[in-house]
C-alpha cells in the first residue's frame, strides 16, 4: 500500500510512540488525525505535523475508554478526509506495584485503556475499512506480551490481550475474505518515552527504563513500514527479538532472568518514589513529549543484560547436551 497521501488515525498521539508515529506519517505527506486526552498536547503535535510539507493534521481530544467518543473520532476523520487508510492503536498507561498492594481500580483502569481502548479503536476502524474494502489496523503491544515481568501485572496482561485480539481479527477477516484489510501487531522492547515518568507506582522505588532503551522513532519507522508491507507481528529492538526467541526455547530460564533484571534495573535501588496514580485517572499536564530522557544511558547495565542472556543460553545448551548423553 502507498503511504503518501494516506489518512492515518493515531490514538495516544500526545506523547511517546504515538507522537513519533504521527510525525513520521506527517513527514510522508499523510493526513493525520490525532487522538489523546490532552487537548494542549494534541495541539502542539498538530502544529508540529503541519510544519511538514503537504501534511494536514486534525486534533480530536478523545478518551479511548469511551466507545462513543472513539466512534466520534472515526466519524470526524471520515468527515474531514473522506476515508481512513490506517488506524494505529497506541494509547497506553501502566502501574507498577506488588500484586496484592496495587489498587483494584488502578488495575481496571490499565485494562480499560490498554485493552478496551484498542477494542473500541478496532471496531471503529474496521467498520470504515470494511465499507472501503481496504485499510490497515496496527496495534502496539510490547515484548512483555510475550515475556512477562513482575510488578506490572495489568500492563503485561493488556499486552498479551492485544496480541490475542490481533490474531483473532486476522482469522475473522480471512474467513470473511476481506483480503484488502490487514491487522498488524507491533511489539517494542523498552522505548525512550515518558511512560515511566507518568506511571502509577506503589513499589516505593522510582521506575526506570530497563535497558537496552530504543528510540520511539525506531518504532514509528516500523509502523510506517507495516503500511507498505503488512506483517502479522514484528518485534522492535534486537534485544527484544532475542528475548522473544529465547522464551520459546527456555521459558523458565528467561522468566527467572527477567525477574532479576526488573528488580535490578527497572526499579531504582537508590531513588525512592512516593505512592501515586500518575496519569491513570487524570492526564499529565503540559504539551507532552516524544522522549522520556532515557536514550543513550546506562550502557553498563546493557552489557550486563547481554552477558547474562548469553550465559543463560550457554548453561542451558550445556545442560541439554549432558541430558542427552
Amino acid at each position: 500500500m502507498r503511504v503518501r497521501d494516506s489518512v492515518v488515525v493515531i490514538t495516544g498521539a500526545s506523547s511517546g510512540i504515538g507522537r513519533a508515529t504521527a510525525e513520521a506519517f506527517a513527514r510522508k505527506g499523510c493526513a493525520v488525525v490525532l487522538a489523546a486526552r490532552r487537548a494542549e498536547a494534541l495541539e502542539a503535535v498538530r502544529q508540529e505535523c503541519e510544519r511538514h510539507r503537504g501534511a494536514e493534521a486534525l486534533a480530536v481530544p478523545t478518551d479511548v475508554t469511551d466507545a462513543a467518543a472513539v466512534q466520534g473520532l472515526a466519524r470526524r476523520a471520515v468527515e474531514r478526509f473522506g476515508r481512513i487508510d490506517v488506524w494505529v492503536n497506541c494509547a497506553a498507561v501502566t502501574v507498577f506495584g506488588p500484586f496484592e498492594e496495587t489498587p483494584l481500580e488502578d488495575i481496571r483502569k490499565v485494562l480499560d485503556v490498554n485493552v478496551m481502548g484498542y477494542v473500541h479503536g478496532a471496531r471503529a476502524a474496521l467498520r470504515v475499512m470494511r465499507d472501503q474494502g481496504s485499510g490497515t489496523l496496527i496495534n502496539v503491544s510490547s515484548i512483555v506480551g510475550v515475556v512477562s515481568q513482575p510488578y506490572t501485572h495489568a500492563y503485561g496482561m493488556s499486552k498479551y490481550a492485544i496480541r490475542a485480539l490481533g490474531a483473532s481479527l486476522r482469522q475473522e477477516l480471512r474467513l470473511d475474505r476481506a483480503k484488502g484489510i490487514h491487522v498488524c501487531t507491533v511489539l517494542p522492547a523498552t522505548i525512550d518515552t515518558p511512560l515511566f515518568e507518568h506511571a502509577a507506582n506503589y513499589t516505593g522505588r522510582k521506575a526506570l527504563a530497563m535497558p537496552p532503551v530504543y528510540s520511539p522513532e525506531r518504532v514509528a519507522r516500523t509502523i510506517v513500514d507495516l503500511v507498505r508491507v503488512p506483517r502479522r507481528e514484528v518485534v522492535v529492538g534486537p534485544m527484544g527479538r532475542s528475548m522473544v526467541l529465547e522464551t520459546r526455547i527456555m521459558p523458565g530460564t528467561v522468566e527467572r532472568m527477567m525477574a532479576r533484571q526488573v528488580d535490578r534495573t527497572h526499579l531504582s535501588r537508590k531513588e525512592p518514589a512516593p505512592a501515586g496514580r500518575g496519569n491513570l485517572h487524570v492526564p499529565a499536564p503540559g504539551k507532552g513529549a516524544v522522549h522520556g530522557g532515557w536514550g543513550g544511558r546506562r550502557r553498563t547495565a546493557v552489557r550486563r543484560l547481554t552477558a547474562a542472556t548469553a550465559l543463560a543460553c550457554a548453561v542451558t545448551g550445556i545442560a541439554r547436551r549432558v541430558r542427552t548423553r
